[in-house]
């Protein structure tokens, strides 16, 4: 008998911020799903808009301050993930190209709900799916063509890995 699916819709805005060839990202450290590095961003609040919600989480999770240059565009994941009553985690991302406007990298104050235990900046090239969440490897690859596929990506094996343990 197959087990009956129960997926959790998470929803998400997400910002790119390269300067000299690096990508900006977090370091995950708690969540449902967690790698290594992860792009800063996440929900929204009560009557808060995209672009709201994303310029306050990147502020939170890296003390820089930034403008949205434009959207890039929405992927979405599905993936195994046992977190709560859920079976499965359908990740629906919608990502800005956005530019630093000041601020410092600073650890993040810590507070229910805050994942990020901090940020840096990765080159391309140290960038993994065994390090990576996918938010991370699709704004890599948009950086290089600079376009998202319309797919719908699933993982049927999702490995969840601890922070900096990688």
């Amino acid at each position: 008998m197959e087990l009956l699916k129960k997926t959790h819709r998470a929803f998400g805005v997400y910002g790119i911020c390269s300067e000299d060839d690096k990508l900006l990202v977090i370091n995950k450290s708690r969540g449902p799903y967690i790698h290594r590095f992860d792009l800063p961003g996440g929900s929204l609040e009560e009557s808060e808009g995209l672009g709201e919600a994303m310029k306050r989480e990147f502020t939170e999770e890296t003390g820089l301050t930034v403008e949205i240059k434009e959207q890039v565009g929405v992927q979405d994941f599905i993936f195994p993930c046992e977190w709560k009553d859920f079976t499965h985690i359908h990740h629906v991302a919608v990502f800005y190209l956005v530019e630093r406007t000041g601020g410092e990298l600073a650890e993040p104050e810590q507070f229910d709900g805050q994942d990020s235990s901090g940020a840096e900046w990765i080159s391309m090239e140290e960038a993994t799916p065994d390090n990576s969440s996918p938010l991370v490897l699709k704004a890599l690859e948009w950086l290089r063509n600079r376009e998202l596929d319309l797919e719908t990506h699933r993982f049927e094996n999702w490995v969840i890995r601890d922070s900096k343990s990688d």
